[in-house]
Parts: C-alpha cells; sequence; structure tokens
C-alpha cells in the first residue's frame, strides 16, 4: 500500500511548447531515476494536476497559449503543495522576481547547468 501512495514520488511533470527541450529534458530527468510527464498544452496539464498527485512541475515562462506565470498561478490553487520551477529563454529580471514571488522554488535561464537543474530538481522532490 505504501508503494501505491508514492507512486508519484519521483515523477515531475515538464511544461514547455517546444518539442525538443521537453525532450531534453525528459531525457536528462530519466538518466537521474526520474519519470518526466511531458506537455505541450497548459490545460493540458492543468487538468492532469487535478487528478494525479503532481510533487514538481518544471514550467516555461514563454508559451503561445498562456504564459507560464499564468499556469504557476492556477496551478498553486489546483495543487499547492506542487513544487513549481520556472525557465525560460529570455530572462527579465521582472519575470524572475514575479515567479519568486509567487512561490517558484527556482528560475533557471536557457541554457542552464545540468548538473545544477538536477540538484534543483532533487531539492524540490525531497520538499527542502
Amino acid at each position: 500500500m505504501l508503494g501505491l501512495l508514492n507512486s508519484n514520488a519521483n515523477v515531475v511533470c515538464l511544461l514547455d511548447d517546444d518539442p525538443s527541450v521537453l525532450k531534453g529534458l525528459s531525457r536528462l530527468l530519466t538518466s537521474a531515476g526520474w519519470h518526466a510527464e511531458e506537455f505541450s498544452n497548459p490545460e493540458k496539464f492543468l487538468l492532469y494536476v487535478k487528478t494525479h498527485r503532481t510533487p514538481v512541475a518544471v514550467i516555461d515562462v514563454w508559451m503561445p497559449l498562456m504564459n507560464g506565470l499564468d499556469v504557476q498561478s492556477r496551478l498553486s490553487e489546483i495543487s499547492p503543495s506542487t513544487r513549481v520551477i520556472i525557465f525560460t529563454g529570455k530572462d527579465d529580471p521582472l519575470v524572475r522576481a514575479t515567479a519568486l514571488n509567487a512561490g517558484a522554488s527556482a528560475f533557471f535561464s536557457k541554457p542552464f547547468d545540468d548538473e545544477e537543474f538536477l540538484t534543483t530538481v532533487r531539492l524540490a522532490l525531497s520538499g527542502t
């Protein structure tokens, strides 16, 4: 029974409109022993979170259907315990401050260091 309760403990949700970024991050997370759930559509991601325990979500800021800060805001209402890591290809100090003030565990600018990213995911999964 305990295994069933923790079945999503190593799941990291990825949300980005760029399939190559999703594939690369998914491979990186898999190489570290985690399972990545990939989403390119923010609405589908939010629907998934409503029915699945989601310990960590990695969310891109700039997407055409909904920006990552809006997703972060809606996610905090649906699943307040989900740890959020925001990343972007266009670093903007105001966007960074907004994401972190809204509770993001971390903020990365692409490209970022793989080991630093994995350490951040590890800490987010452990709840620290």
